[in-house]
């Protein structure tokens, strides 16, 4: 789970074989639902997980949990913010993510399940050749995002009229492991906070569990939160 969850109005978030030359590389779609909502992505032939952020105290802040089809789409996905006290339900129907409970449309889908629109507010997505979200673009909003090589998300750049929030992430020397990051977080070319996470991984080398510090570098002095993330994978 990256260091923060952007809830764009909503909410939102997966994907995916094992092979024997090493880990498989991302999709279009996982990758970019994680990079947009901010959960750690997963690799091979996922058909459920959950992601469960908890501080240092053991209680449960945050919490991403998803079905995913054969073919890697989401068929439901559900976020729960409990320190904002914020939660989304959305399931799959045709082109959009529905709201579970009103069955509003709340995202707009391309091709099987890539995301398009955010109609509430007016963003569009772009994707380059791959299929991957590349920049969104609204009224008063341009974001930008980054992969590596195998498509893992490695930040993104959101732009407004007032101010610039920069997101970057580095991987450790093991490509296999590539939860295991370091960040750090910009605004207006003022760094605000960083983090650094490290996990225990299966064999498809998805992370169980993992520990994540956050320093948070807009206080005075710097203050440092440890957190917890376990997780729970069903696979294919």
């Amino acid at each position: 789970m990256k260091p923060e969850i952007v809830l764009i109005a909503l909410t939102v978030a997966l994907s995916g074989c094992d092979d024997p030359k090493g880990p498989i590389a991302y999709t279009p779609e996982m990758a970019s639902f994680s990079n947009e909502f901010d959960f750690d992505p997963l690799r091979g032939p996922v058909k459920d997980f959950s992601q469960t952020l908890m501080n240092d105290k053991g209680e449960v802040t945050r919490r991403v949990s998803a079905t995913v089809s054969h073919e890697g789409c989401f068929d439901s996905l559900e976020f729960h913010d409990l320190d904002a006290n914020t939660s989304v339900a959305l399931v799959l129907d045709a082109n959009y993510y529905l709201g579970a409970q009103a069955l509003d449309k709340r995202i707009k889908l391309q091709g099987k399940c890539q995301l398009a629109e955010l109609p509430a507010i007016g963003l569009l997505y772009d994707t380059d050749d791959n299929g991957f979200v590349v920049a969104a673009r609204g009224k008063e909003t341009t974001v930008n995002y980054r992969y590596d090589e195998e498509g893992y998300p490695l930040g993104k750049k959101t732009q407004t009229k007032d101010s610039t929030l920069d997101v970057k992430a580095i991987t450790g020397k093991d490509k296999r492991k590539k939860l295991d990051y370091q960040s750090v977080s910009m605004l207006d070319n003022k760094t605000i906070s960083r983090a650094r996470q490290t996990c225990k991984y299966d064999k498809y080398f998805n992370p169980v569990s993992c520990t994540l510090d956050i320093t948070d570098e807009s206080v005075a002095p710097a203050a440092v939160h440890h957190y917890t993330i376990q997780n729970t994978i069903d696979y294919y």
